[in-house]
């Protein structure tokens, strides 16, 4: 399959990075923050010496990865001055997607409201009404962006956002009838802090036709405790799941890219020695 990393899990030294890629025959790099900034918010010259490195090294992009519309909350709404700033930041990012070729840029969404539905009492009691309604009309401008432009979003499942589950982003997707346009990059260990289950019952949301993209690292959820640790790959919860989630996408013919998210660190803040420490059994599992 095809396998890369999320370069500032290693370093935000792009020169550095690829070296490192190199020295792992991972073969797409996806880009979040280089040297100082995020991307959508690099000069000319410095898309230009991204772009220059990127091909001396033979990597080609795999997604731009801003957080776009993170922390934004219920409150807000399409055209207000938080929701500009966002778009206005999509814009530039999917300017420079164009530059280095590419296909995909993800979005986040707003923050989480904890109960979205209910029955039996519940939508009366417990659910955050009307907060679900919010999302979509929040994300349909930046679709109908995409879709002129000629790029495919990706909605990550995160921790903390409306959308933090396959079953959420998928519910998304059909609510903008956008599956053409707007896909699930899938990151099955933010999705155990709502404890969805990434396989099979995470990965049977998206098998047909809503899969874009994957991160992969591993954790350890105590969601009473509102605790979260990054562990060493293969000694979280996700280590049994990793090879079942692997083997399936090779069975589908999964031909997106599978990005390893380096943060998890020994204990040091080391972030390139965590990755050292785990890129092995990556590859073992999707590679």
């Amino acid at each position: 399959m095809k396998l890369g990393v999320i370069c500032d899990g290693i370093s935000r030294d792009l020169a550095h990075t690829l070296t490192v890629m190199d020295e792992f025959g991972l073969d797409y790099a996806e880009l979040q923050y280089v040297w100082d900034n995020e991307v959508g918010s690099h000069s000319k010259e410095e898309i230009a010496k991204i772009k220059d490195l990127l091909e001396r090294h033979n990597k080609p992009v795999s997604c731009l990865s801003r957080h776009i519309f993170a922390g934004m909350t219920t409150a807000n709404r399409p055209g207000d001055d938080l929701h500009r700033k966002h778009m206005e930041a999509l814009k530039r990012v999917i300017d420079m997607a164009h530059e280095l070729g590419s296909p995909l840029v993800r979005i986040m969404t707003s923050k989480k409201e904890q109960i979205l539905w209910g029955r039996n009492g519940a939508e009366q009691w417990n659910v955050a009404k009307g907060a679900w309604d919010t999302l979509p009309p929040l994300i349909a401008p930046a679709v109908e962006l995409a879709k002129a432009e000629g790029v495919t979003l990706v909605v990550e499942t995160g921790n903390g956002t409306m959308v933090n589950s396959n079953y959420t982003a998928r519910k998304l997707i059909d609510d903008l009838d956008a599956k053409d346009t707007l896909k699930v990059l899938w990151d099955p260990a933010n999705n155990c802090w709502c404890h969805e289950l990434a396989y099979p019952d995470g990965y049977e949301e998206v098998r047909d036709g809503y899969l874009g993209h994957v991160h992969i690292k591993d954790v350890q959820v105590d969601t009473p405790r509102a605790t979260l640790e990054v562990r060493k790959m293969g000694e979280g919860q996700l280590a049994p799941l990793f090879q079942p989630i692997a083997d399936a996408l090779r069975g589908d013919g999964y031909d997106g890219v599978i990005s390893f998210e380096g943060v998890y660190h020994p204990g040091n803040g080391d972030f390139e020695a965590g990755f050292r420490q785990c890129i092995g059994l990556f590859k073992e599992h999707f590679g």
